[in-house]
């Protein structure tokens, strides 16, 4: 096996996005939401109905910062209707207002704590402030309420993980599974908390359930990618990313993975032009352009390579890296003062962050270049 470079470690959270966000969202909920919301009540009076009406028309309407406004004076009105709350709060987090979202979704559940869709709610948004402890509490009360619900043991399962709950998020992900066996997400999340783990080939299984399930899904063969790559099977690393790219044709961190694959099994032509592809995707991405530069200095092709370095001190204008190649790079080309010019600039960058020895080659540079 393989200690992974934080290349392959970022790409894995990137697949398995559901480590970072909830890999859940209130879709299902947002018809019941929105509609317990605006149902007529003969217990309210005119002016509350109103209201709601007209916030149904601004939410067809896609003018949800309206419909928030509406269905706020509605609340002042009748500030014991739960769904009233709910549906604020369903408004809050599709405009990613999560504390607003967190605090509507309270109001709901203290009025009607029985309600599982206001508790799957609550866990959502307080997922997405990062505030995992209080989320688990909150899917874990939508899960008792409603066992059917499995979205709520997928978000239960993800807030678990992110605490490096293991054996929580499995035993969450693992009761998905055991309820409906063609639920991929799960398989995926199972295999990603392994991965976490280090339990390397009951990840590669897990992974391999969920992309029988989901050929077409992009994010599984990321990740199949990583465990493979982790076990030490480069070439099947490769070929399941490549997939992966398939499936995904505009994610440059991917791209960039089967580019640093590429160049460490030493296929440069091939390794240049998925770099090139990677920076075509992410300008600004600083890993690709490095990558190119380097190849093209490594060439001995000079030209592009000044081309890409003077890109890179672009993007990179604290890299005295970047200027020191720039400055090799131009020596290359016999353009000898400008040469010495991209030196001083790494000379003070080196000096300025105590890198000893990098200042000494660039000194020595320096004197062999100087007249």
């Amino acid at each position: 096996m393989q200690k992974l470079n934080p290349l392959f470690m970022s790409l894995l959270l990137l697949g398995g996005i559901s480590i970072i966000t909830p890999s859940v969202t209130l879709g299902a909920t947002e018809p019941l939401l929105l509609a317990q919301a605006a149902q007529n009540n003969q217990n309210l009076d005119r002016e509350v109905n109103e209201l709601l009406r007209q916030g149904r028309e601004f939410v067809d309407a896609g003018d949800y910062a309206n419909a928030i406004q509406v269905y706020l004076q509605a609340a002042n009105l009748d500030g014991d209707n739960a769904r009233i709350f709910s549906g604020i709060g369903f408004l809050q987090a599709t405009q990613q207002n999560f504390e607003a979202a967190v605090n509507a979704f309270q109001q709901a559940t203290s009025l009607e704590p029985e309600n599982a869709d206001f508790q799957y709610a609550l866990g959502y948004a307080l997922a997405n402030l990062g505030n995992n402890e209080a989320a688990s509490v909150a899917y874990r009360r939508a899960a008792q309420l409603d066992p059917e619900n499995l979205n709520a043991q997928i978000g239960l399962g993800v807030v678990l993980l992110r605490q490096e709950d293991y054996d929580g998020a499995l035993q969450a992900f693992q009761q998905v599974t055991s309820r409906d066996t063609r639920y991929w997400q799960a398989y995926e999340s199972i295999g990603t908390a392994l991965l976490q783990q280090g339990r390397i080939d009951e990840a590669v299984t897990a992974l391999q359930q969920a992309a029988a399930l989901a050929p077409r899904q992009g994010s599984i063969q990321m990740i199949l990618g990583v465990a493979f790559l982790t076990q030490g099977n480069t070439n099947e690393a490769l070929e399941t990313f490549k997939q992966a790219a398939q499936l995904e044709p505009r994610n440059a961190q991917l791209q960039l993975a089967i580019g640093k694959l590429l160049q460490d099994q030493e296929q440069m032509i091939e390794a240049l032009v998925t770099y090139q592809r990677a920076a075509s995707l992410a300008p600004d991405l600083i890993e690709p352009q490095a990558a190119i530069a380097a190849i093209h200095l490594q060439q001995e092709d000079y030209l592009q390579a000044i081309v890409a370095y003077r890109r890179l001190t672009e993007l990179a204008p604290d890299n005295g890296d970047a200027y020191y190649n720039l400055a090799l790079a131009l020596r290359g080309r016999e353009r000898i003062s400008e040469a010495i010019e991209q030196l001083q600039k790494a000379q003070a960058l080196y000096q300025e962050q105590g890198e000893t020895e990098r200042l000494e080659k660039v000194e020595a540079l320096l004197s062999e270049l100087k007249p």
